[in-house]
Formats: C-alpha cells, sequence, structure tokens
C-alpha cells in the first residue's frame, strides 16, 4: 500500500478536490478493474472515453480519480486530481507505485517499422548467454528470465510495463529490451520509464490508419529519442533516410551503425545464403545463422548495442554466431520433397519487399516463387495494393487470401491489394478467401526445389474474424502438408 501524495510525485496537478492523502492499493484505467482503494484513471482513448467511467469506478471502490475533467458530481470522501494529461500521469504514477523498476535495471528500447521484435529478442537472447538474468517485451511475448508471459499488445499499457518491470527486478535482471511502437509512444505508455538506450530500425509506411500521416508517424517515433536522458544512449539505422532526422534533437549520445557508409558500427556482407549470413563488423569477421540483408541490419544494431553496454568484444561476436531469429521471422521449412517454405510476419510493403528480395538474391530462378498473402482488415488500406504490386513484381506466382479481416470482408480487402497488381501480372495471381485452402494450394502447385513465401500473420496463433480470435498458425498448417512432427 502507498499513499497518494508518494505516487504523484513529478505529477502537476491543475486542481485537487477532496481528502488530501489517502491509501492506494491499486491502479487502474478501466473501470472493470477497479476494487476497493484504487487509483481510477480517466483516459480519453480512440474507441471510449474514461471520464464516461468515473462513477462506475467509484462504486466499484476507487477512492482517487485522475481525470482532465471533473465530473458534474463531486462525491466529498472521493479524491480528486484534474491534470492536463491523464495518460502521462498514469505512467509516471504507475513507475511511483512500483517504486521505479526502471531506474534499477538497464532498460534499452528499441523501435522503428520493421526488425523491432527480431532486434530486441535477439539482444534478450545474446545476453542470456552471456550470463545475465534478462527480461523481454515483445510483440511475440514477455520474458521475466526464464518465464514466459503471453503478450496482448506490442507495447502493454504503462501499469503493466511497471508490473512486469518490477518483476523483473524481483527476479534479478540486470537488463529489459523492449519493443517500443508508435501507438505506444503517441499513447503515452511509456511515460515515466528510465531508459538507458535506444536503437532505431527503420520507417517505412506503416500504422498510417492511426497516424493518418507519414509525419505524424515519424514524429511519434522521434519523440521516444527527444525524451531519452542525457545519460542514456542513441543508436541509430544512418543507412535508412530518417536514421539521422530521429536523433536530431536526443540529449542522449549519439551512435550509428551501417552497411553503406561510415558509422561506428559498419558491416559489409561477404558471403549471404539461405542457412545464414557471413559478414564483417570493423575489422571482426562472423558467421551467424540469421540470412538476409535485413538481418544483417539487426545484427549491427545488436552488435552496437551490447558494445555500448560494455560488453566485452569477443564475447558479443561468440554469442551472436549462435543466435537464432524470432518466431515468425524468416522461420524457415523444408519438406521431404524438397519444398522450401518461409513463415513471415511481414505485413508492410517494405517488409514484403525485404523478404522477397532476399529469397530472390539466394534463389537459383530455375525453381518457382509463391507468395501467400493477405492485408489485415480495420487498417491503412492504402499499403494494401502497394503490397500486392510489389509482391506481383518479386513472386513467380501469388495468392492473395484472408489475414486477420476483423469486422471487414476479407474479400473486399482481396480486392483492394488486387487493384495494385498490373493487368499483365494478373494472369499469375489467385484469390483464395480461406487462409488454409490458400496455404494448400501454394503447396500444391510447387515441385520439388521450389519455395513458397507465407507472409503477414507470422508468430500469430489466430485469425480474428468479427471480434472472435480462432486458433490459426501458418506454421502450424504448412508442417502438417510437410508432414514434419
Amino acid at each position: 500500500m502507498k499513499y497518494l501524495t508518494d505516487i504523484l510525485q513529478e505529477v502537476k496537478p491543475v486542481e485537487t478536490r477532496g481528502p488530501a492523502n489517502p491509501a492506494i492499493q491499486h491502479l487502474a484505467f478501466d473501470s472493470r478493474k477497479v476494487s476497493k482503494g484504487t487509483l481510477f484513471f480517466a483516459i480519453r482513448g480512440t474507441q471510449v472515453d474514461g471520464h464516461d467511467f468515473i462513477e462506475a469506478a467509484i462504486q466499484k471502490g476507487a477512492t482517487a480519480i485522475i481525470c482532465e475533467i471533473f465530473p458534474s458530481n463531486l462525491q466529498n470522501e472521493i479524491t480528486y486530481i484534474r491534470v492536463k494529461n491523464p495518460a502521462s500521469s498514469m505512467g509516471i504514477a504507475a513507475s511511483n507505485f512500483y517504486d521505479n523498476p526502471s531506474k534499477k535495471l538497464d532498460l534499452l528500447g528499441i523501435t522503428g517499422t520493421n526488425g523491432k521484435t527480431t532486434t530486441a529478442t535477439l539482444l534478450f537472447n545474446l545476453f542470456k548467454s552471456l550470463g545475465y538474468k534478462v527480461g523481454l517485451l515483445s510483440t511475440i511475448l514477455y520474458k521475466i528470465d526464464n518465464e514466459y508471459v503471453e503478450a496482448t499488445h506490442t507495447t502493454p499499457n504503462s501499469i503493466r510495463i511497471n508490473e512486469l518491470l518490477n518483476q523483473m527486478v524481483e527476479a534479478g535482471c540486470a537488463y529489459a529490451f523492449m519493443e517500443v511502437s508508435s501507438h505506444a509512444i503517441d499513447q503515452e505508455r511509456i511515460s515515466g520509464l528510465t531508459f538507458s538506450g535506444g536503437v532505431f530500425t527503420n520507417l517505412t509506411h506503416d500504422h498510417l490508419d492511426y497516424h493518418t500521416t507519414f509525419k505524424e508517424y515519424l514524429t511519434a517515433k522521434k519523440k521516444f529519442f527527444d525524451h531519452l536522458p542525457a545519460t542514456a544512449f542513441a543508436l541509430s539505422n544512418t543507412d535508412d533516410k530518417n536514421g539521422k532526422v530521429m536523433l536530431q534533437n536526443t540529449k542522449a549520445s549519439k551512435y550509428f551503425y551501417s552497411l553503406k557508409t561510415v558509422a561506428e558500427f559498419k558491416g559489409r556482407i561477404i558471403e549471404n545464403h539461405f542457412d545464414g549470413l557471413q559478414m564483417n563488423i570493423g575489422y571482426h569477421e562472423l558467421f551467424t545463422l540469421l540470412p538476409g540483408v535485413f538481418n544483417a541490419y539487426n545484427i549491427l544494431a545488436v552488435y552496437g548495442t551490447a558494445v555500448l553496454l560494455n560488453q566485452d568484444d569477443e564475447e558479443i561476436l561468440s554469442g551472436i554466431s549462435q543466435l537464432r531469429g524470432a518466431e515468425g521471422r524468416f522461420e524457415t521449412l523444408q519438406s521431404k520433397t524438397g519444398i522450401t517454405a518461409f513463415v513471415d510476419y511481414a505485413h508492410t510493403p517494405d517488409a514484403l519487399e525485404n523478404v522477397l528480395k532476399t529469397i530472390n538474391s539466394l534463389r537459383t530462378f530455375n525453381e518457382k516463387l509463391i507468395t501467400v498473402v493477405g492485408a489485415g482488415g480495420d487498417r491503412d488500406k492504402t499499403k494494401r495494393p502497394k503490397m500486392a504490386k510489389i509482391v506481383s513484381m518479386l513472386s513467380d506466382s501469388i495468392i492473395l487470401t484472408s489475414d486477420n479481416p476483423r469486422t471487414e470482408d476479407p474479400e473486399q480487402i482481396i480486392a483492394d491489394m488486387l487493384a495494385g497488381i498490373d493487368p499483365a501480372k494478373k494472369n499469375k495471381t489467385m484469390l483464395i478467401t480461406n487462409r488454409k485452402e490458400a496455404i494448400k494450394t501454394a503447396f500444391n502447385l510447387a515441385n520439388p526445389g521450389d519455395l513458397i513465401l507465407v507472409a503477414g500473420k507470422g508468430h500469430e496463433k489466430y485469425q480474428e474474424i468479427n471480434g472472435v480470435k480462432h486458433p490459426f498458425d501458418d506454421k502450424k498448417v504448412i508442417m502438417e502438408l510437410f508432414e514434419i512432427e
């Protein structure tokens, strides 16, 4: 139990009404999760306004309310705190409630469009191999050293983040690696956290359903680096055209990584195969089990981060050479007949182009490349034709199918994608709404030696249709078709 004044350190109230310093046992911004002694945060969301649930929260036991506007009915026994930004206040309060766990370990944030999950996961696995207890907050899952916790969002809410970080501290973790999404930055979910470093991977077309313009998307990402403390480091991909822009206003120490130009962490690809990369990093030569140019960038980000965290150079390189990628990120499966399938989370034009260019750079072109892909519903529609156009240009055969249609008609989503394909290339395009049937058709079309890319869902174990998540796993479907146990 803590008292309100302790929790609200560094929060600047505009006005306070009611009892001065009540005891607080819980924090919540969802009225359904309120119990006796809760500090409730009334936050305006994209779908609902928490101010509408203040009364419900009080009825369930809330003793204090943080809000932007006082309700018309103020109850004498309840403490009301009016602030300019309840979401930011919640992050600060959550950090204080859990005794600022982000200050008790080294918290590293990884942001960008593509590569966040792989980079965060590789860092987690590398530091585990170096002998540390480590935490991970990723799209796929949360890890508290050896304990697995299923992830629900790319970046959880600020209360949950601090709860998990506190558990990491209690478990003895020295480091925590965290994906930081643009939504999380914009919605103040990382408010109140102290980062030891931040990594920028790249910036391409994504989430424009939420941010509206690319400039807004860029600004959201940049805000993360703008708020890093002077004690932190900022590591950025200088080969991305926005790599230097990201660090323009940061107080943190600036470092860059690159495959193309001079940088503190410079890499060069020597050989690139389906089974891995041989590359130079500075004066060191390294073989890694991760193929593709995009993975060369991920490896440079991992190497640079580890060096900036004062790890031994030789041990870092030795550890990286043993690393494998994150689940659903360019995962390779082989049938008994010699068909190779790739499962990848690529769901943006740039990510699809990267993975297809990687496959094409490694193939002989005596084999056929069949790509199965869809696009998510209730998300940015403008990327659908772009995705399909890229797939049609870089594949021999295309099967457009359903991804997570959510509340949209999957056939309409497919029609939106089809609009991006040149009429001359439509003869090599099939439309199969049922995703399992689409994957099965790709398998039936493939001959020994051919390649199949199943893109868009990667690690996901469900397909979301009209608000219901149905069990579905691309990798599992392929393993059944390939008769892999």
